[in-house]
């Protein structure tokens, strides 16, 4: 069967609600060459989609402006980073035996070539992503994944969370013989952390609220913190002597709070600002016990080829809070603001019955 020359997709128009989410039929996109079209068997939501929705990322000098992941958005925009599928074509000069090979894109827009590049965009943000039944991808930022045990779903869940996710412990320099304390553990980057903290042998102390605390220890997490108590009062006890790295989605006070709990040369590692984007704390405490803090934005091509390894393997396998088609991109979004999932909402572009649903 050949690629249809329209498709079904998910964009927005300008910056707002839910509601400037619009279901469309477009083209199907041609891959150029160096690129493939993929068929998205499964999309990932990311509170990327919302704040690029909202255009709430701010900019240098005007935090209030608004503003996609890292610049203003060309509209109409496509959404959605997360996407796993199957390719289906290529562009000229392309390899075609990689059609019918299962991948999952990297959705990052690198600043360099090679291995450490940093992300300097973001596939449905930046460029058009995978709320649609097909997207094309740069050939070198696809990554075979036929031979893995995971499910669309659980493959489409990686890119954005996990990868932010090792990005953070990579950067953190985590190792078997450290204990760190993971923020917002119940999020979809949050739940990423424990659990691939866990894989690599580290004690992980994880900071959630009182009804999702089970699901997390379940996640991997050796103790569960409530952050409805006093936080740095109960890592403290439950650390001894002090944490090696905090793994911080949160940010907010309690990075000034927290910060002495630092061992000498801890890492404070921080990859968003759930709890606020200004904080305060004494600077006494990070120079002289040799602390750092570090900025992780997602991950780089080496992070990337990691976590697929990750991914082929097996090793780690995400959590599914709850699926929907694309058509429920506005209400799959809500469900994603209000938060009270635990793991990764997902979405597919094909009716049930002809996907790998979990």
């Amino acid at each position: 069967m050949g690629v249809p020359e329209q498709m079904t997709a998910v964009r927005i128009g300008e910056h707002g609600g839910p509601e400037v989410l619009e279901v469309a039929g477009v083209p199907v996109p041609v891959p150029e060459a160096g690129e493939v079209l993929v068929e998205v068997r499964a999309v990932a939501l990311n509170n990327t989609d919302l704040w690029t929705r909202e255009g709430s990322y701010g900019a240098p000098g005007n935090p209030d402006a608004l503003s996609g992941w890292r610049g203003p958005i060309d509209f109409p925009r496509i959404q959605g980073a997360d996407v796993a599928g199957v390719v289906v074509s290529v562009g000229p000069g392309g390899d075609t035996g990689l059609v019918g090979r299962r991948v999952v894109v990297d959705p990052a827009i690198y600043d360099a070539e090679g291995p450490d590049a940093n992300p300097v965009g973001l596939m449905g943000s930046e460029r058009d992503g995978g709320y649609a039944e097909y997207v094309t991808a740069p050939t070198y930022q696809v990554h075979d994944v036929t031979g893995s045990p995971l499910s669309d779903a659980q493959l489409c869940a990686l890119p954005t969370a996990y990868g932010t996710a090792l990005g953070m412990i990579e950067r953190g320099g985590v190792t078997d013989s450290d204990t760190v304390v993971v923020t917002g553990a119940s999020g979809g980057v949050g739940l990423a952390l424990v659990q691939l903290a866990h894989a690599r042998g580290a004690r992980v102390l994880a900071v959630s609220s009182g009804s999702k605390l089970e699901s997390v220890q379940r996640a991997g997490a050796h103790e569960v913190i409530d952050r409805a108590d006093d936080v740095a009062a109960q890592v403290r006890a439950a650390s001894g002597d002090g944490v090696d790295v905090v793994l911080d989605v949160v940010a907010g006070d309690f990075l000034g709070e927290g910060l002495p709990l630092l061992r000498e040369g801890g890492r404070w590692v921080v990859a968003g600002a759930l709890g606020g984007h200004t904080v305060a704390f004494d600077v006494r405490r990070l120079y002289l016990h040799n602390a750092r803090i570090i900025g992780s934005s997602m991950h780089t091509p080496t992070h990337f080829a990691m976590l697929m390894d990750i991914a082929r393997q097996g090793r780690v396998r995400p959590v599914i809070a709850k699926t929907f088609s694309l058509d429920e991109a506005a209400q799959a979004q809500e469900e994603l603001g209000r938060r009270r999932h635990v793991g990764k909402l997902v979405m597919y572009p094909r009716p049930a019955g002809s996907l790998d649903r979990v």
